[in-house]
């Protein structure tokens, strides 16, 4: 029953596939130069409960270079302790984050610390990948929660990390974007670029590849970039989807995309068989399956369903039915 269920799940899917409607153009693509970046830093958390490292090769000189800069000189012998644990420090930067704004940063222990609970951040700055420094973080630490208990050399600060620089381009007065397809395709960036210029009324963008459409800002939008890029994130777009079959033979799930079609094909398995376009009458005592020759791999899974057929067999089928050489589409298997 359990086998049965997953497959009427699985024709679900697929009907929800096959009926889905346009996407808008900010779900499919992004533009050029609005990304996250990632922040990342070294530094210490104090007030643990003698949880903190053990060995103080890291732990040491960090907490003597930062008594050095409060006007305390102390060798680093002298300030050893396992209340102290060397930690790194990682977050994302928005796009057009502004200086003052806050961001929730991860800190995760990177020494043999046992535990980050109870401790506190010491101010750290952040650097991205040019070695810049954009937030400073400092706080008290929330240790994280996993599957099956907590997870204490992890931990957690919402609003732990203080902006120091503005981000992002000005794009108002911009008189070109590009936008990146996150699946590039030929027939959707085609598709992109017709239907941006059928709402501007003319020609303005131009897909210069599979993945990359540019766009000349119109008269009318002159240094009115942010009013321009919100009518365009909302277009509807009909992604053109690559004919594929996803298998995860460990989980037994099935991912079939739409346009998979199945040619003329016979095949026996077990006590069943498939016939793919063929005009053969069912025999007695044995479980014949007959699909029209123009069917799709839904068809082929919904009439399986129909059948029985458990999702370990539906795999050893499409397999075997990919490598005969009748499964017009990629079958991918994880």
């Amino acid at each position: 029953m359990k086998q049965y269920l997953i497959l009427q799940i699985l024709v679900v899917l697929f009907a929800c596939a096959w009926n889905a409607k346009a996407a808008r153009l900010k779900d499919i693509a992004n533009i050029r130069g609005v990304r996250s970046n990632q922040l990342v830093g070294y530094g210490i958390v104090v007030g643990l409960s003698g949880t903190g490292d053990s060995k103080a090769e890291f732990t040491n000189k960090s907490i003597e270079r930062m008594l050095d800069r409060l006007g305390m000189k102390v060798a680093g012998k002298e300030v050893s302790s396992k209340n102290v644990a060397a930690v790194i420090i990682t977050a994302q930067l928005p796009a057009f984050a502004r200086a003052g704004n806050k961001l929730d940063i991860t800190v995760s222990a990177l020494g043999d610390a046992s535990s980050l609970k109870g401790g506190t951040l010491v101010q750290t700055p952040l650097r991205a990948a040019d070695q810049q420094i954009y937030a400073v973080a400092q706080g008290s630490l929330i240790v994280g929660y996993a599957q099956g208990g907590v997870h204490e050399t992890v931990a957690r600060l919402p609003n732990g990390a203080i902006i120091e620089r503005d981000m992002g381009e000005e794009f108002a007065s911009r008189k070109m974007f590009r936008m990146t397809l996150h699946a590039p395709d030929f027939t959707t960036a085609a598709r992109v670029a017709k239907t941006i210029n059928k709402e501007l009324a003319g020609k303005y963008a131009s897909a210069l590849d599979a993945g990359t459409i540019d766009i000349i800002s119109p008269t009318p939008y002159e240094g009115k970039g942010v009013e321009l890029l919100a009518m365009i994130e909302s277009l509807e777009i009909e992604p053109d989807l690559t004919a594929k079959v996803v298998i995860n033979e460990k989980t037994g799930t099935v991912v079939i995309g739409h346009g998979v079609k199945v040619s003329k094909v016979a095949l026996s398995h077990g006590d069943l068989t498939v016939k793919v376009g063929d005009d053969s009458k069912k025999k007695d005592g044995e479980r014949v399956m007959e699909i029209d020759g123009s069917a799709n791999v839904g068809d082929l899974v919904k009439a399986m369903n129909r059948l029985g057929v458990s999702p370990k067999d539906l795999i050893t089928i499409l397999q075997s039915i990919k490598a005969a050489g009748a499964l017009q589409g990629d079958l991918e298997i994880l």
